[in-house]
């Protein structure tokens, strides 16, 4: 067995792992993350603390995360020469296990060190040009241990909502001054979402406790003001969280509780995924 001990807001990863493991063991499971699972099995933690004990806690995250996956297949499709994939902010993330690139495919999974230590523990090696960088996506020195010879896609799933604006228009703007061309994958909130969650945090959010809420800092109202941050930036695609296919797998409570929240001043865009080119 492994003890883990990480920050609350690393902690998050657990929850999302716990939620994937349970995905897997449903019957009609939508990610199949069943290396999620092996790993839950292997490490020594109370996973009722995780608050993802919920049957919609654990749909509504792999419906996101499968999306997420199928627009990075779509990408790989698209570019089926010599490309780089850069998960940032990766926690335990399997994806690199589900998707199983090809190897004309690099892959680079970046994380705080004490993450990354983590998953060189609990997970396995999944084989190819496959790469780890240890660090805070914020340094501004991690990147250069990648190389920016290839197209890339970035995805980031949860992360977004931690950083401050300038935070974010500053990866954004070193990564896309980094590599020739690419796409940038990411979920976010609403800053009226934001606004409400920090205002509200003593109340906690499911699985996500006040400190995380507290966390977070930065949302997005309209995609397109991104495309002043970068020459060439350019909005590509959105998700909202309630149109994800699928949700009919929710519990009938959790798919009414979307339905009415979505009726709500700001309630469809609250959450949702979204997709840049440049």
């Amino acid at each position: 067995m492994e003890r883990v001990a990480l920050t609350t807001v690393q902690g998050t990863m657990l929850a999302t792992l716990y939620a994937r493991a349970l995905d897997s063991r449903a019957p009609y499971s939508i990610l199949g993350d069943h290396i999620a699972d092996e790993v839950v099995r292997r490490v020594e933690h109370d996973w009722s603390k995780t608050g993802t004990g919920a049957p919609w806690d654990a749909v509504t995250l792999a419906l996101r995360g499968r999306e997420l996956d199928r627009w990075t297949t779509g990408f790989l499709h698209a570019h089926p020469g010599e490309v780089t994939v850069l998960h940032l902010a990766c926690g335990l993330d399997t994806r690199v296990h589900r998707l199983a690139p090809p190897p004309s495919v690099r892959w680079v999974d970046v994380d705080y060190p004490d993450v990354i230590d983590l998953r060189r523990r609990l997970l396995p090696e999944p084989g190819g040009d496959y790469r780890m960088v240890g660090s805070s996506v914020t340094d501004e020195g991690w990147l250069e241990e990648v190389p920016g010879d290839r197209p890339v896609v970035v995805v980031a799933e949860g992360l977004t909502m931690y950083l401050h604006e300038e935070e974010v228009r500053r990866l954004i703007q070193r990564i896309c001054g980094h590599f020739p061309s690419g796409e940038l994958l990411f979920d976010c909130f609403s800053k009226r979402l934001v606004r409400m969650a920090r205002k509200m945090s003593w109340l906690g959010l499911g699985f996500v406790s006040r400190a995380v809420l507290e966390s977070w800092h930065w949302g997005v109202d309209d995609p397109r003001e991104l495309e002043g941050w970068c020459d060439g930036l350019e909005f590509a695609d959105e998700l909202y969280v309630v149109d994800v296919p699928d949700l009919d797998r929710l519990p009938a409570v959790a798919r009414i509780g979307m339905r009415v929240g979505a009726r709500l001043p700001g309630g469809r865009d609250s959450g949702r995924l979204l997709r840049f080119r440049f």
